[in-house]
């Protein structure tokens, strides 16, 4: 038995009117190609495997902001890109306020990022640090 793993989603290109799309649970990574959805607002990706290897989740969060301009409410919860003790007993709230910084200087309209609302202090700091919040593990 052979399995063959698509990450694209360019099936939904005819949903182009598409306000919400919930993909938990999918086993989708870093390598997830959305078609333009310029209605898209929320998108719920928790529990796949997002993770911030080698930049890739930069490049994530940079095909989101052109494939999704009116993204308003997204969720990582659940993936290893998001740092809480859901995925990694290690990690710690100043790790998740930093990754919140990272995305919030990637996906500058977001209202709410995972369950809880952006502030206006969050979307201040991530526009001054934000390029340099990523989380990385040294090797």
């Amino acid at each position: 038995v052979a399995f063959v793993v698509c990450r694209s989603l360019e099936g939904l290109k005819t949903f182009s009117y598409l306000e919400e799309l919930i993909l938990d649970n999918n086993l989708l990574g870093n390598d997830l190609l959305l078609p333009r959805l310029p209605h898209l607002h929320t998108l719920m990706l928790n529990k796949n495997q997002i993770s911030f290897q080698r930049n890739t989740c930069k490049i994530l969060l940079d095909h989101l902001a052109e494939a999704v301009p009116s993204l308003q409410y997204l969720s990582l919860l659940g993936n290893m890109a998001c740092p809480n003790e859901l995925v990694c007993k290690e990690k710690d709230e100043d790790d998740y306020q930093r990754y919140r910084y990272f995305v919030l200087h990637k996906l500058s309209n977001l209202k709410f990022l995972d369950a809880r609302k952006v502030t206006r202090r969050e979307r201040e700091e991530a526009l001054v640090r934000g390029a340099f919040m990523k989380v990385v593990k040294p090797k």
